[in-house]
């Protein structure tokens, strides 16, 4: 197929049952070894009901803690062979595809209508994005959430440095999500991020009568073989698209929108005065 399709209602389960197949690796593998979990908890670094909460497939464990355990209890690699599944999970099920992609990205150009780009959040931007969703998350998934929108932020110093471009709507500026001081840190974050050699940052203004991205927001990904891909969601529902034809015709709007868009550095201007800097 040259394009395929991922959706919430697809695999809602599929992430939540890998969590509680390593619970159950991870508890037989501690009770095999004769620990309670507090033993394991302290050579971890994790208190019991973590421990509880791992194994019982309500928590995600980090990477970190899984190589750790899988050592701990001498489990010979049983543990650490999951480790790429249990990361899948921290993602909804519609995102997961993306993830991956994402990871090995080369280059990544997105454009984004609604709020902040997932990958430029500051972590408080990031909950309170989590906390308004509809329907609503309860805590443990927000944190889940937020943890692995920040743990994707890896990319920004991964070597080879991949090539990284966002083009954002101002409006989504004006949005103070969060309240003031969420809203001006991630401003703030912002900023910074479009002082790195290998980002940049392009405000579409308000005032412009000319707009190519009318259709929605997308991501672009080129990946380590040179393969160009293409992603789009909306209301939870993704797709990851491979046709040439479909690329071609985003990177397309995408080179208009930029051209459209405010340079990398007339957007710091702006984002600085929003913040009320001179």
């Amino acid at each position: 197929m040259d394009e395929h399709q991922r959706s919430s209602e697809q695999d809602p389960d599929h992430g939540s049952g890998i969590l509680q197949v390593f619970g159950r690796q991870l508890k037989l593998s501690r009770k095999r070894a004769g620990l309670e979990r507090t033993d394991l908890g302290s050579r971890t670094g994790y208190s019991p009901s973590t421990i509880a909460a791992f194994e019982q497939g309500r928590r995600i464990p980090s990477p970190s803690f899984i190589d750790q355990a899988d050592e701990v209890l001498d489990a010979g690699g049983l543990l650490s062979a999951g480790k790429e599944e249990v990361a899948r999970a921290q993602y909804p099920a519609f995102f997961r595809d993306a993830a991956r992609l994402e990871r090995e990205a080369l280059e990544l150009h997105v454009y984004a209508t609604q709020a902040v780009p997932g990958l430029l959040q500051t972590e408080d931007y990031a909950r309170a994005v989590f906390a308004m969703w509809r329907p609503l998350l309860d805590e443990d998934t927000i944190e889940q959430r937020v943890a692995a929108r920040l743990a994707r932020q890896e990319i920004f110093s991964r070597r080879p440095l991949p090539h990284l471009s966002f083009v954002m709507e101002e409006a989504s500026l004006h949005r103070r999500l969060g309240g003031s001081t969420v809203w001006r840190g991630q401003l703030e974050e912002l900023l910074a991020a479009g002082q790195r050699r290998n980002v940049e940052i392009q405000l579409m203004p308000l005032t412009r009568e000319q707009h190519a991205g009318l259709a929605g927001p997308f991501t672009l990904i080129e990946d380590r073989n040179g393969r160009r891909i293409a992603y789009t969601e909306v209301q939870g529902d993704s797709r990851v698209h491979t046709g040439r034809c479909k690329v071609r015709e985003l990177e397309a709007a995408y080179g208009i929108l930029r051209a459209q868009a405010l340079t990398p550095d007339a957007s710091l201007v702006l984002i600085k005065k929003l913040l009320g800097e001179r």
